[in-house]
């Protein structure tokens, strides 16, 4: 039977990303799909994707409840369209860690995209200690790259997956 060779066989790191892409198949935003694992010795203990709260309208349902707002960044105005309606992938995760009594202190969160700012606030709080994100995002007013570096100074490890 093809049985794959270890060369072929995925890293622990490609294994839980891949989880994390099925994962964020359950997402319920029309506007982008993302998901997230959390995993302690080579063990998940906890999965979220971007979604309304337990018992909400889903975006899928009612639509995204977007709310424009204005930005003065580095002297300029700059719009954004946000939608307000769900939790992101990675505050799912960690609420799900609260919910079941799983602790995340020293655990490693694989997500599909990398977190934003509240996610970042959110990760430090959690005790997760390395986050391994596959694609970018990144706003005009800087707040993504300025998440990364909040997470690096506060000792939580971040790789994009594939960048080595």
């Amino acid at each position: 039977m093809g049985e794959k060779s270890h060369k072929d066989r995925l890293s622990w790191d490609e294994y839980f990303m891949e989880i994390a892409k099925v994962v964020a198949k359950r997402a319920t935003c029309p506007r982008k799909q993302l998901g997230a694992v959390i995993v302690k010795d080579k063990r998940i203990i906890a999965t979220g994707y971007n979604g309304s709260p337990q018992g909400q309208p889903h975006c899928t349902e009612e639509g995204c409840m977007i709310v424009p707002t204005i930005k003065r960044v580095n002297g300029k105005e700059v719009a954004e369209d946000h939608c307000v309606r769900t939790l992101h992938a990675e505050q799912n995760a960690i609420t799900q860690c609260s919910l079941h009594g799983a602790s995340s202190n020293g655990a490693t969160l694989y997500t599909t995209m990398n977190p934003c700012w509240i996610c970042a606030k959110m990760i430090i709080a959690a005790g997760i200690k390395r986050v391994v994100y596959l694609e970018g995002y990144f706003h005009d007013d800087g707040l993504d790259s300025k998440a990364i570096s909040l997470l690096e100074s506060s000792n939580v490890k971040v790789e994009q997956l594939g960048s080595n």
